[in-house]
């Protein structure tokens, strides 16, 4: 079955949209907390959590996590947080985080087998709790699959042997994947570093053990713990290809399918975050938010230089937003002395940049007194023109995990590389890309869209409820004047059929009913319904206009 393909709520009904993030996996966390080991993972892991949940529930957009679990097992299993939401719920995830910080990591030991045990009933009991959760919930339709991961300091392959000896007779139709990571304390990286078991946390590296369990393993730090909770911000896939890579052909084009994976957390999803370097559309998102006349003596956004970095060495996947172009300001405030030494210094920057390989690794300081809130990094680029580029880089909390695979031989299969390169020499080579040989028929579909015929009446029907609400009160009041003549109706509906508002009228009096109807060219300003404001200077002749 597969649980990522989606209609997506479209006019059209040709249109059908795939979504990857629709259908995400609940999940569950369950932390092997026994001493003696506990004392030593306990306050990396907890940190790491907190910080991880920390992100988790500010994330806007598609629901990324939609239902987690916490189990503790030490002396014996304890469900910390049965099956709740995340997005919004960090008060009650970080009260779990503390439960879990509390647990003791000193006292006796238990034996493997009572250990795996333990393990084993947690696992069953999120199981069970899952399926009552889905089955008194409207969610049932949408999460019908579960991922469980362990997180133990013991032998992780002494661990998958227990689990898969307890699990074999159980019912895991609704788990999706089960995942043991191993958290490498310093006696375990020294004792297994030898060892088959001594793998980075990496994907492709993960042991394998049966079809139903996968080993990982991490080193003992709150970055390498994060990464392993980061993964279920990311779309795993394997249910289907996510992107076709078409190369031209002789006869037929040639179709690579490929995944697609997410290399940082977007910061335009926290929204609680104005100084991360958000937004780059223009200069206003980028200059700081001032009110009234105090724009005038604010001073602008200072980005403080804190480290050369080489061209070659800078990774694009880490840049994020649309860049800004940089070049010396023309400000008129400024004398020609001074803007000529300027002149001198912007040109000395970019050419020392430019001569030496480097890029520029900005910081931007803190708005607030202290040093407190939020800070942004930026890459400076130098270009061959008077002009640095400037964009926006990624900081180690928006990172996700990058797990690329590695080839499985040195050099590519001599069939595929003929085929491939037989493709790509069909193409025109150019050797400066220029945007303006590309386009994007964006003038024509903007056209088409609004030259497209509008309802002559689209606001009859929201019109219709507005009237009946604000008749209401009058109708309640059994005034007698409440009915309208028929040339005032005559007169609101050609009004309304021209500017397409809604014309409410209010309580008047009868001396109002035998007044001449004002001439077109003296008709009053349309005005906002509740605005106060009258139109002809008395209050029983307002007519106020709500525009819809």
């Amino acid at each position: 079955m597969d649980h990522r393909k989606m209609s997506g709520t479209s006019s059209d009904p040709g249109n059908v949209v795939y979504r990857s993030s629709t259908r995400r996996p609940a999940r569950v966390l369950i932390v092997e907390a026994s001493p003696p080991w506990w004392s030593d993972t306990c306050d990396v892991l907890c940190e790491a959590l907190d910080d991880f949940l920390s992100l988790a529930c500010s994330l806007d957009g598609p629901c990324r996590i939609p239902l987690l679990s916490l189990y503790a097992v030490s002396r014996q299993q304890e469900c910390l947080l049965p099956f709740a939401q995340v997005r919004g719920n960090l008060a009650r995830l970080r009260s779990c985080v503390d439960e879990l910080r509390a647990i003791p990591g000193e006292g006796c030991t238990r034996g493997a087998t009572r250990g795996g045990e333990l393990l084993r009933q947690a696992l069953l009991d999120s199981l069970q709790q899952f399926r009552q959760h889905m089955k008194h919930t409207s969610a049932a339709g949408h999460n019908t699959s579960l991922e469980v991961t362990v997180m133990t300091s013991q032998s992780g392959r002494g661990v998958v042997q227990r689990l898969e000896t307890g699990l074999k007779d159980a019912d895991l139709v609704s788990l999706r994947r089960l995942l043991v990571v191993q958290i490498l304390t310093g006696v375990d990286c020294g004792q297994d570093s030898s060892s088959p078991e001594a793998r980075p946390a990496d994907a492709e590296d993960c042991l394998m053990s049966g079809t139903e369990i996968e080993l990982q393993q991490v080193q003992n730090s709150i970055f390498n713990i994060e990464m392993v909770l980061k993964a279920w911000l990311q779309d795993q896939g394997g249910d289907r290809e996510q992107l076709h890579l078409l190369l031209p052909g002789d006869s037929a084009a040639v179709c690579i399918k490929c995944d697609v994976q997410e290399r940082l957390i977007s910061p335009a999803l926290i929204h609680l975050t104005p100084n991360l370097g958000v937004k780059t559309e223009s200069i206003d998102d980028f200059l700081p938010v001032t009110k009234g006349s105090a724009k005038q003596n604010q001073m602008p956004q200072r980005l403080k230089a804190i480290k050369t970095l080489r061209a070659d060495g800078v990774c694009e996947s880490v840049l994020y937003g649309l860049p800004l172009v940089l070049y010396p300001t023309t400000c008129w405030q400024l004398d020609w002395d001074e803007m000529e030494a300027n002149n001198n210094l912007f040109h000395a920057l970019c050419h020392t940049l430019k001569t030496h390989g480097w890029f520029l690794l900005l910081q931007m300081e803190p708005v607030t007194a202290g040093g407190l809130g939020v800070c942004s990094h930026y890459i400076l680029q130098p270009s061959s023109a008077l002009s640095l580029l400037l964009k926006p880089a990624a900081s180690k909390e928006l990172l996700l995990p990058c797990s690329l695979p590695r080839p499985l031989q040195q050099h590519p299969a001599p069939g595929a590389t003929q085929a491939v390169q037989a493709c790509v020499t069909q193409l025109d080579e150019e050797f400066v890309f220029n945007p303006l040989c590309l386009s994007s028929n964006l003038y024509q579909h903007l056209r088409s869209r609004g030259l497209q015929p509008q309802p002559r009446y689209p606001y009859r029907s929201q019109a219709a409820a507005t009237r009946r609400n604000q008749l209401q009160p009058l109708e309640g009041a059994k005034c007698p004047t409440s009915r309208q003549p028929r040339q005032l109706q005559s007169r609101q509906q050609g009004t309304t059929g021209r500017v397409r508002a809604t014309v409410a009228p209010f309580p008047s009096s009868s001396s109002h009913w035998h007044r001449a109807p004002p001439p077109k060219a003296s008709r009053p300003a349309l005005t906002l319904l509740g605005s106060g404001e009258g139109q002809e200077g008395d209050s029983e002749d307002e007519i106020s206009t709500a525009i819809q």
